[in-house]
């Protein structure tokens, strides 16, 4: 009989946890850092932040996704700063996040919602709610004719990418904009943003109003969309992905690194992937809670090997905030020798110029 040789313990337990300790250091860079050396949600927050600046340091092209009430839960300037900073390169968006940072641009506002409201009670004073939100339903229809309005200016005798569209929605905006928020910030900074899921919004409902009423006959085109994120994935020597919340964004960012199989491009898989979801892991929809952060991932070419992953187990509301105010203390030495992709539009196209 042959006794298998157990394996010493020393093997595994080689890195004890380190436990946070209050000290007068008051940034929050700082505590993630403390965080780094404990477990579960705090530990992966750590290394969120730490993977972002990896992501920096390597001349990645960088992906985020968002979907969710985001903006009217206050996260707009969040993001606007991370773009104008140049911390992302590449935006895949909701179509409500859009609806509501044109919505705030035009000098609108969101509002937190009190237990004591009812939703009778919002219903017939005409105002919309999500969760602990509100809104003016009479607002948004305004803004609903707005979008139509612009709509009404473009091209009626071919086709938009939502990239195109966006961009010039942003032209558009930095021209009465008060302050920047995601659509003009990108447009200055001239970081694209797409939106596969257009329709599943108010943006769509303006300008379906305006070709219902004969005022125009803009059509999008998705498949341009879908070609120009492969060129941009083809053409990146490393990427990463950056996922707030689930949905048709991040699945669209998936998809990508499959898509450069068009351009005779085998996937690569990103280098580096950070999720910020509170999805469960429920059997067949692993990839979708945690950001394609397992095997299948390798498989489907979404992840490359050896790639460095988080999982923050959050609502989006808690983390991106810390998260972003720690980049702010942070990340300036990684950003001196980042280069990054360079995006010209002309037009239709899309060029992209890698340095």
């Amino acid at each position: 009989m042959v006794t298998q040789r157990r394996p010493k313990p020393s093997k595994y337990l080689t890195v004890p946890t380190r436990p946070v300790q209050v000290d007068r250091d008051r940034s929050v860079a700082g505590l993630l850092e403390k965080m780094e050396g404990t477990g579960f949600g705090g530990r992966q927050m750590a290394e969120a932040h730490r993977i972002w600046l990896d992501m920096l340091g390597d001349n990645t092209t960088i992906y985020v996704a968002a979907s969710g009430p985001l903006i009217p839960a206050g996260m707009r300037r969040l993001l606007a700063y991370i773009i104008k900073n140049r911390f992302v390169d590449v935006l895949v968006l909701s179509g409500p996040i859009i609806f509501h940072d044109l919505h705030e641009t035009l000098g609108r506002h969101h509002f937190q919602a009190h237990p004591t409201m009812t939703d009778a009670e919002l219903e017939a004073s005409q105002i919309n709610r999500m969760w602990d939100l509100l809104s003016s339903d009479e607002e948004y229809r305004e803004a609903e004719e707005w979008v139509g309005g612009f709509s009404n200016q473009l091209d009626p005798t071919r086709p938009y990418s939502t990239r195109e569209f966006l961009h010039l929605l942003g032209r558009e905006l930095a021209e009465i904009a008060t302050e920047d928020g995601v659509l003009t910030s990108a447009y200055k900074s001239r970081v694209p943003i797409f939106c596969p899921a257009i329709a599943d919004s108010s943006i769509s409902i303006g300008i379906a109003a305006s070709r219902f009423e004969k005022k125009n006959n803009f059509q999008f085109d998705i498949v341009q969309d879908v070609l120009d994120m492969t060129q941009i994935a083809a053409r990146a020597r490393v990427s990463g992905a950056i996922h707030l919340g689930g949905g048709t964004s991040k699945s669209f960012i998936q998809q990508t690194e499959i898509s450069t199989n068009i351009v005779k491009v085998p996937a690569r898989g990103h280098k580096y992937a950070i999720t910020v979801a509170t999805d469960a892991p429920h059997p067949g929809g692993r990839s979708q809670a945690t950001g394609g952060i397992g095997d299948e991932s390798i498989i489907y070419g979404k992840l490359a090997r050896g790639a460095h992953t988080a999982y923050v187990n959050c609502d989006a509301t808690i983390a991106l905030p810390i998260l972003v105010t720690a980049l702010s203390q942070t990340a300036a030495k990684y950003m001196k020798g980042r280069k990054r992709p360079s995006f010209t539009f002309a037009g239709r196209d899309l060029t992209i110029e890698v340095p």
